[in-house]
């Protein structure tokens, strides 16, 4: 039951889905691929996560101080996973999750309700990204281990701006339409199972997308908006790559049935590019760049304790946190920076199997949604927090 009580606190990571930079969501654990099977072969994990976030904030008061309604819709995390122990050495997993996407809508301007924005009333963007891994893994071993794979992407967008922050770009809408991308996963381990000490580090490759692209201005095809301004452009697709990104997560006993565990995360979101050919265009003659979005990287931090309290349950305690970017000033569509958090997990386990439940709250960061060149600040998002929850099932069999 020890080991499973080590596996088991240094999952809980992934009990309450992340908020995190960018559009980052289930933070791309893999440490399902560490779980001790005990005699069986076979491991089949079923997890489900909900993330429940309040974002809002007031035009600043030049520009008239209408508030922006609640802009960050719920969005829910679904994740699975299978497991395949081959030999001692050898084992195979393949998982599924989203692992980023964006929900967000500003209400459209109304001139008699002083709770819809004027800088943004209208903007909105939605994401949605699926992930598809296989990683195998290799032990050396008692103590070292490889793993990599592949990892495919799923992914499509829409986006509008509305609003008078936009100006002659208010109206502006795209449907990026979806798109299959391939990457790789590598990473190692070192473990000591006599004090259940474990340091991965796992790297992701950047995924790049092909967007067919369609886009309009005020419901005007691109082609002739673009032909009135004398401009010309190669329309129709649109090229995105998903940040690269490194987790390193770690765990030691540092006492009898006590665990320390925590991780640290970076993604490459300051070279996330959206920039639809027509919008480029355009953009380049009035001196706009860093296309529809302009992030910083992130950097997420995880630790917690767990405790092993009988040989049923055992349950954790863990703080987040993500600092802010570099200013104050965030993209319109990623409207908060950088969070603080405290979540709290259970473990039953019997038998072969394991439920695993846990909740987190999270305080979002102050931001100034901006836009134009250099950036000016619109919109002032302020006392923002959300609620993720998750429950995950495993069998080992």
């Amino acid at each position: 039951m020890k080991k499973s009580f080590s596996s088991a606190l240094a999952l809980l990571l992934c009990s309450a889905p992340a908020f995190a930079g960018g559009i980052d969501r289930s933070g791309q654990p893999i440490g399902v691929i560490f779980e001790d099977t005990g005699s069986n072969k076979n491991y089949v994990e079923l997890s489900y996560g909900r993330i429940m976030p309040s974002v809002e904030g007031r035009d600043l008061a030049q520009y008239g101080g209408r508030g922006t309604g609640d802009v960050a819709g719920d969005h829910t995390l679904p994740m699975f996973s299978y497991k395949r122990q081959f030999t001692d050495k050898i084992s195979l997993t393949l998982m599924y999750d989203h692992d980023f996407g964006a929900s967000i809508g500003y209400d459209a301007f109304n001139p008699a309700d002083t709770d819809t924005s004027y800088m943004f009333g209208g903007t909105y963007a939605h994401v949605t990204s699926e992930g598809y891994s296989a990683i195998a893994r290799y032990k050396f071993d008692e103590n070292w281990s490889a793993h990599g794979g592949i990892r495919a992407s799923y992914a499509s967008g829409r986006v509008g701006l509305k609003g008078a922050a936009y100006a002659s770009f208010s109206g502006y809408e795209t449907e990026l339409d979806s798109d299959w991308g391939l990457g790789f996963i590598i990473g190692g381990a070192y473990e000591r199972p006599d004090i259940k000490a474990r340091v991965a580090v796992t790297y992701y490759s950047k995924i790049k997308h092909k967007f067919d692209t369609s886009e309009t201005l005020n419901g005007i095809p691109a082609e002739l908006v673009l032909a009135s301004l004398g401009l010309s452009a190669d329309l129709g697709t649109t090229e995105v790559d998903t940040p690269q990104s490194v987790n390193l997560d770690f765990q030691t006993g540092i006492m009898a049935d006590t665990l320390l565990f925590g991780s640290i995360r970076w993604a490459d979101w300051s070279n996330f590019k959206v920039d639809p050919p027509a919008f480029a265009a355009v953009g380049a003659t009035q001196g706009v760049s860093g296309g529809l979005v302009d992030l910083d990287d992130s950097w997420t931090y995880t630790l917690g304790v767990g405790r092993r309290f009988n040989e049923n349950w055992s349950g954790s305690v863990f703080l987040t946190y993500e600092p802010k970017g570099d200013d104050d000033l965030v993209s319109p569509l990623a409207p908060t920076n950088g969070y603080k958090g405290i979540g709290v997990a259970a473990v039953y386990t019997k038998d072969n199997v394991k439920v695993t439940a846990g909740i987190r709250y999270l305080d979002l960061g102050d931001a100034y949604a901006e836009t134009g060149t250099p950036d000016v600040a619109r919109t002032r998002m302020d006392g923002n927090n959300a609620v993720a929850a998750g429950i995950k099932v495993g069998f080992s069999f």
